[in-house]
Parts: structure tokens; C-alpha cells; sequence
């Protein structure tokens, strides 16, 4: 399952080396929605953990990830584990949506909103 997010870079934690063939990155996006910020943190492995060494805190970036979970079991009681795996980090600046060098862009206003809209604020639950 790939997923597409807009935010900007909020914290960056130091590459950890899990065991002899394992490493992580995990980083924080700040995301509005609506009255409430959200700050998601994903996760780079292998050879994406050097992905991020070209942006600082504050940039905009838009990041493509993989939504994975796994159950285990603890002491007789099911628990589930969920992760938001990276695999491609862009600049959110201007052309960096995948459109080819030179084509137009469309204005911001008209541009896809990865956020919630206020309307999913009614909701009963």
C-alpha cells in the first residue's frame, strides 16, 4: 500500500544500526489538519536512510511511504505494530510533483490538498 503526504521536516533522529545487517532513520513531519497539528514520525531503512541528508528542519518536502502492521504476541496478549515506511522524499517545492522540466504549473490554489478538510471536523466519533 503506497501513500503520498505534504509536510514539513520537523525532527530528524541519527541513523541507528539495529543489528549487523539492519539500520533505521526515523524522521517527524509537522502536518495542519485542521485545528489540530499532526506529527506523524516515518521511518527509512537501508540504503534510504541517506535520503534525508539533503534536507534540514523546516523544509517542505512530500514523502512517499508504505503503510505496513504486524501482530505479536506479549505475554499472551495480541498487540499489533504499525509502521510508516519511506521510500522517497521530495522537495514540495515548484516542480516537484513529477512534472518535466519546463512544464506549466498549476496555480496553488488549484493544487491537491494532502490535509483534512474542516468538514471532517462534524464527524460523531
Amino acid at each position: 500500500m503506497s501513500f503520498e503526504i505534504q509536510g514539513k521536516l520537523y525532527e530528524v533522529f541519527d541513523e541507528q544500526q539495529v543489528s549487523e545487517k539492519f539500520k533505521k532513520r526515523e524522521f517527524v513531519l509537522e502536518i495542519p489538519d485542521g485545528q489540530y497539528t499532526q506529527y506523524p514520525k516515518f521511518q527509512l531503512t537501508q540504503d534510504k536512510c541517506s535520503l534525508l541528508n539533503q534536507f534540514k528542519a523546516g523544509d517542505e518536502l512530500k514523502v512517499t511511504f508504505n503503510l505496513t502492521g504486524k501482530p505479536f504476541v506479549k505475554n499472551g496478549t495480541t498487540m499489533y505494530f504499525t509502521n510508516l515506511q519511506a521510500w522517497r522524499i521530495e522537495a514540495a517545492g515548484a516542480g516537484s510533483f513529477g512534472a518535466p522540466a519546463g512544464a506549466q504549473q498549476a496555480p496553488a490554489d488549484s493544487a491537491p490538498s494532502f490535509y483534512s478538510s474542516d468538514a471532517d471536523n462534524d464527524l460523531p466519533f
